[in-house]
């Protein structure tokens, strides 16, 4: 594949073979021209690596916009949950040094999947594809097995979420159980399907990005500002772990399970192959802003959150904050239509899947191609629905979906597929490293495992199916 932009006066080829990436620089006078000025040629020359065929579209995005689509996935609502969720079970040494240490390890992992998006001459737009072509078939349906589940969790935990905000509105004015929240799930899954049915793939989001960015910063600053004042006029606040020794180990592991949660998406190729080129270049870019910038917001919430109310801290930070009920709506609403958005970018893999499956291309508003989205995505927001509704149990989902899918996916995944591509060029001491992050993490998933199907098991006695919580 080649690309010739005409400029002034210098050539620039650009050779890409594989995953190495060599560039020259040559620079040429025009000397035919006799009155104008000097004209500079760039030629960008690009060996062909091959692209899988798909029904979205690919490498139409700047890094900027990756970087909201990656931000706008760490400061969805579930940031108002971290406080309850991984600092109350961690308290202030263990949450502090977890989320930091969370931070460096997801970028560092998520690196090393960014880096093989080329590898060895073929562009992998999914994480399937790409764990098939370094381990082949099987590790191609296990894989996509595991990211369609960590992507299904996530979006229950976001129409749990949407359920969660449209009911605290609701109870801001009303004050009767006429509306449960299994309801108000009901409701937020109806939204969600009509957002997907308008939108057709990932690139589309477009100046939503920019909304979504302004809705996050609504609730964030207002639970900031509530929270901050709540604490400043509160007395002394328990900031103990709660439960007993065997309670405290299998709440710790799970909200281990929490913080790589938080970080990670589980579908970073699927992202990437929306970015222009230099897909590597450009992605790292992107995720040097969603670990720097993006982190911002997210760690000011969950830190004045635990600060403010202690180990009493709610799995939904709005349920604790104190102040003009206005505000108090306001902060829901933002994050209700966020939540909405940020669903469509973790259901995009599957929408894509469909629709390449079956030839679901050209304009959007053709009668065939909005029949589908209608039919389809709407079947599958209509189980995703049902499953958050009878099950509304937020905290326990995030631990789940850690433990099974992302820590296989980012971490254990992501340094042994490195490994078997780099291979040869690694030294022994960078060969042990990954090892040890295979097995360390294999661990961690195991463990947090456990602990997250022990949790969902006791919320499950104490809780009925389709509960009011």
């Amino acid at each position: 594949m080649a690309h010739y932009i005409v400029e002034e006066e210098e050539v620039t080829i650009s050779l890409l073979g594989g995953e190495e990436e060599e560039q020259e620089s040559v620079t040429m006078d025009d000397h035919h021209n006799d009155d104008s000025a000097p004209r500079k040629v760039y030629v960008e020359e690009q060996l062909s690596v091959e692209i899988p065929e798909t029904a979205h579209q690919i490498s139409q995005d700047s890094w900027f916009q990756v970087g909201f689509i990656l931000t706008t996935g760490i400061n969805s609502a579930y940031v108002l949950g971290y406080s309850g969720t991984i600092m109350v079970p961690l308290g202030w040494i263990g949450g502090v040094v977890g989320l930091i240490a969370a931070t460096a390890i997801s970028l560092y992992a998520n690196s090393l999947i960014a880096k093989l998006h080329e590898f060895g001459g073929k562009r992998h737009i999914r994480y399937r594809d790409l764990a098939g072509f370094v381990y082949g078939q099987k590790a191609y349906s296990l894989t996509w097995a595991l990211q369609y589940v960590n992507l299904f969790m996530i979006n229950v935990g976001y129409i749990i979420l949407a359920g969660q905000a449209l009911k605290a509105v609701y109870v801001l004015f009303r004050d009767d159980d006429a509306m449960k929240l299994p309801y108000f799930i009901a409701i937020s899954g109806v939204v969600c399907a009509m957002f997907a049915f308008a939108t057709p793939h990932l690139s589309a989001l477009g100046i939503w990005l920019g909304f979504s960015t302004i809705l996050s910063l609504i609730y964030i600053v207002i639970a900031i500002v509530l929270a901050t004042r709540d604490g400043v006029e509160a007395s002394a606040r328990d900031y103990s772990i709660p439960g007993t020794n065997i309670s405290k180990i299998f709440t710790t592991i799970g909200a281990s399970a929490n913080l790589v949660f938080a970080f990670n998406t589980g579908m970073l190729p699927e992202i990437q192959a929306t970015v222009k080129q230099p897909v590597v270049k450009n992605m790292m870019k992107a995720l040097y802003f969603q670990f720097t910038v993006g982190v911002l917001p997210m760690y000011a919430v969950t830190f004045v959150g635990y600060w403010a109310y202690g180990s009493n801290t709610s799995t939904y930070l709005l349920n604790s904050v104190n102040g003009p009920v206005w505000v108090k709506a306001v902060a829901n609403i933002a994050s209700f239509l966020q939540t909405v958005i940020s669903l469509h970018i973790f259901a995009s893999p599957m929408y894509e899947y469909l629709d390449t499956r079956y030839g679901i291309k050209g304009s959007a508003l053709a009668f065939r191609n909005l029949s589908f989205r209608v039919m389809v995505r709407g079947g599958y927001l209509a189980i995703t629905t049902l499953v958050s509704a009878s099950l509304p149990f937020l905290g326990d989902f995030e631990s789940l979906t850690g433990a099974v899918s992302t820590f296989p996916l980012t971490f254990i995944l992501a340094n042994h597929m490195y490994l078997v591509a780099k291979g040869n060029k690694l030294t022994s001491l960078q060969k042990s490293w990954h090892w040890l992050n295979v097995c360390f993490f294999g661990c961690m998933s195991l463990a947090a495992a456990v602990a997250a199907l022990r949790l969902i098991a006791v919320d499950s006695k104490t809780y009925h199916l389709f509960a009011d919580l």
